[in-house]
């Protein structure tokens, strides 16, 4: 199940193009990913066990220039869970509308702040990356 935020497009979001510059993308999925923790995740035991998630790769595909006013609709659902990783899916689109204006994967680790390695997805860990897929 998929987890949606609304951004509307404001001044400050545009490039000299007078369009969404590439790079804001990545601020606009970034926030619809922490407000999924916000509302499926219990962030609070995460980082008083000393947890971090962290981003390692983000493949992109940008389909259609946004512009002033417009309103971003953003969904975000987990689409795996693996030893180490999980793998969220994003879709931006217009609000109101079917039309697809970025998509991506984005991979990440929950990293042990003790050890400053990946820990393994089990137990309440895994369990914690459950709740945010269902």
């Amino acid at each position: 199940m998929s987890h949606s935020i609304e951004i509307k497009v404001r001044g400050y979001h545009l490039d000299l193009f007078r369009h969404v510059n590439n790079a804001r993308y990545l601020e606009f999925l970034e926030e619809a990913r922490w407000s999924l923790l916000e509302s499926r995740g219990n962030l609070e035991l995460l980082e008083k066990r000393g947890y971090a998630f962290a981003v390692v790769n983000i493949n992109i595909n940008y389909r259609r220039a946004a512009f002033m006013g417009e309103i971003l609709q953003i969904a975000t659902s987990v689409k795996t869970i693996g030893a180490r990783s999980c793998v969220m899916r994003q879709l931006v689109t217009l609000q109101g509308a079917d039309t697809v204006v970025a998509d991506a994967d984005v991979t990440f680790v929950i990293v042990d702040t003790h050890t400053d390695k990946a820990a393994p997805l089990e137990g309440e860990l895994r369990a914690a990356m459950e709740r945010l897929a269902a």
